[in-house]
């Protein structure tokens, strides 16, 4: 048993807040609260915590507001709790997002919390802290993680904003798919002055063993000030990469313009 599996069944004993690297689900910081979402997790009913901060910049993201990790939170994870326990029989599970949700450490005992609730647990992530997702990978924390992959390595940075990306999301990919009894989801989105390199990185997800692909469309809602999701003929462009992405025959493959 690890560490952290040592310290939940100690506090569960005890009938103490569950505690996992001295961190409780009360120390999540939590941007906002979805009381039922259909689309977080496809096909479940699911409610969705949106975690605060991120350490990316990615220019169509569209929660910009809530990037910056030294904002506290402004919901209380009582508020899950109660929404969950009024909730039963009528969600599927939670589904933790962001903002980039494994930079906050409480996390993993928040994800535990849930599942001795009963509910089932989704994460969506950018893959920017692949120790920590591997945590929650062997833990068993989750059972469905939808992850973006943004563009082909050397194109990294151009979308992230950050030096070293690459290497960590690309990691963080590998790590889920050596997970197999976690369903995922791979997203892919583009936007007018990308690097628009969606078909290698459509063709490098089929290569790996990606079952499920989504190609996504940025949209102007949310992303930061002065970003424009359209251009001349750009509709057009995603709709034929869209077109040659579902010819590569992912066992899903689903597009999702703006």
């Amino acid at each position: 048993m690890s560490e952290s599996s040592e310290a939940g069944a100690r506090a569960e004993q005890a009938g103490a807040p569950l505690r996992i690297g001295g961190f409780t689900p009360d120390d999540l910081q939590i941007a906002g609260l979805v009381p039922l979402s259909t689309v977080d997790w496809p096909g479940r009913f699911v409610a969705s915590v949106f975690c605060q901060g991120c350490p990316w910049r990615c220019p169509y993201c569209q929660n910009s507001a809530i990037l910056d990790p030294k904002i506290p939170g402004v919901v209380a994870w009582s508020a899950v709790e109660d929404l969950l326990s009024r909730r039963h029989g009528l969600l599927d599970g939670v589904v933790f997002s962001g903002g980039e949700a494994t930079r906050q450490l409480a996390l993993l005992p928040a994800m535990r919390r849930v599942k001795e609730l009963g509910f089932h647990v989704g994460l969506h992530t950018a893959g920017a802290y692949p120790k920590r997702l591997e945590t929650i990978l062997e833990e068993g924390l989750v059972d469905w993680v939808g992850i973006d992959v943004k563009a082909m390595p050397e194109n990294y940075e151009q979308v992230s904003g950050r030096a070293g990306a690459a290497e960590k999301a690309w990691a963080s990919l590998d790590l889920v798919l050596a997970h197999p009894e976690v369903a995922h989801e791979v997203r892919l989105t583009v936007y007018p002055g990308g690097p628009f390199d969606g078909l290698e990185v459509a063709r490098e997800l089929k290569e790996r063993g990606v079952r499920a692909f989504a190609l996504q469309q940025a949209r102007a809602f949310g992303a930061p000030e002065g970003f424009e999701a359209k251009g001349a003929g750009w509709d057009d462009q995603v709709a034929a990469l869209a077109r040659d992405c579902t010819a590569l025959g992912f066992d899903s493959f689903e597009f999702r313009p703006d």
